[in-house]
């Protein structure tokens, strides 16, 4: 291949990039995917390959098709919300989850969850279990909600949790005396889509049907919408809130210094961080932030050289228990999104 050139066009960038994908597609590893950049400036590039639906019946990917962009709903919805309510006084991050859920392990006033934070939980350093199968408990999401927050969880060594981003969408719904679902998921989201113009997920075993158009999140269905999970958007729409964050237009100026601020080796509050072997790629700068989620999307923003990536694919369709080889796919299209000349 010939050098990349830092002065290269963002489709050139895009070319390179988006052969990973190809290949990913061409050999059966995942049925489709769409790759697309964004600078601040706003010049975008995008490309579609593969299907959006194999089983039982094939669908072509396109650019504007919606996905399921599961645990990306903690950073392009739970995150800037929770930290808009941190900027306007409203809620302190350092404070206990108590002062917004008194009710939270309300039986037990020396509970350890009682002194959990909302900064602890956007950075995930808590000592929740990293899974939890709460959708074995019952579909009463009133009754769910109950369980978690009387739960005596069991702790062990801070790990990604997702039970961290359900508890901040609590605290969403109790101040807003609204469900996640009743709120407004933000321009070119929503929580559900029309399964004609989405990428398909899993034959799901217990609701014994492909999904499409409807959340994957196996906890977020039973609760009828959560904070961490059930967010639908197209690539558009992803790297539209990525450029908000790159022009300061997409939230308040604390909020985005925030989401940049390291709470440790691997997370900020609400995103990850470059890091040796992270889903970004090894040539991502400290400057980049970003996320995945389950179903095989992803959003990475690199504030040094000013541009974003989104990686959205259907990688879990027709099943999660296959070696699609989603987390090699990410960090080489990083590493090729972020190659450049010496």
């Amino acid at each position: 291949m010939p050098p990349l050139s830092r002065n290269m066009t963002l489709e050139t960038r895009l070319d390179r990039a988006f052969q990973p994908l190809a290949t990913a597609i061409e050999t059966g590893r995942i049925p489709g995917g769409v790759l697309g950049l964004v600078t601040r400036e706003g010049t975008r590039a995008m490309r579609a390959m593969g299907h959006a639906q194999t089983v039982p019946e094939k669908r072509e990917m396109t650019a504007t098709t919606w996905f399921d962009l599961a645990s990306l709903s903690k950073v392009i919805f739970t995150t800037p919300r929770i930290l808009a309510l941190a900027e306007a006084g409203t809620i302190d991050l350092d404070a206990p989850l108590i002062s917004v859920l008194p009710d939270l392990r309300q039986y037990d006033a020396n509970a350890w969850v009682r002194r959990v934070s909302f900064r602890h939980c956007l950075g995930h350093q808590t000592p929740f279990p990293a899974v939890e199968p709460i959708y074995t408990y019952g579909r009463d999401p009133d009754l769910l909600r109950t369980f978690i927050l009387q739960r005596d969880w069991r702790a062990g060594p801070p790990v990604y949790s997702d039970i961290n981003f359900i508890l901040l969408g609590f605290v969403l719904e109790r101040l807003s005396g609204k469900t996640i679902r009743q709120m407004d998921p933000g321009p070119g989201f929503a929580f559900a889509s029309d399964p004609k113009e989405t990428a398909a997920t899993e034959d799901c075993t217990w609701r014994h049907r492909i999904l499409c158009g409807e959340v994957h999140d196996d906890n977020c269905s039973a609760l009828e919408g959560a904070g961490h999970a059930g967010l639908f958007g197209t690539a558009d729409s992803v790297l539209d809130f990525a450029q908000g964050l790159l022009d300061g237009t997409g939230a308040g100026p604390k909020a985005i210094e925030l989401m940049r601020t390291r709470l440790s080796a691997s997370r900020t509050h609400g995103f990850e961080c470059a890091r040796p072997g992270w889903p970004g790629g090894d040539k991502a700068n400290a400057e980049t932030i970003g996320h995945t989620g389950f179903t095989g999307t992803g959003l990475w923003i690199d504030f040094a050289n000013g541009r974003a990536w989104t990686l959205l694919t259907n990688r879990v369709h027709p099943t999660r228990h296959f070696d699609s080889g989603i987390a090699e796919l990410r960090r080489d299209v990083g590493d090729l999104v972020n190659a450049e000349q010496d």
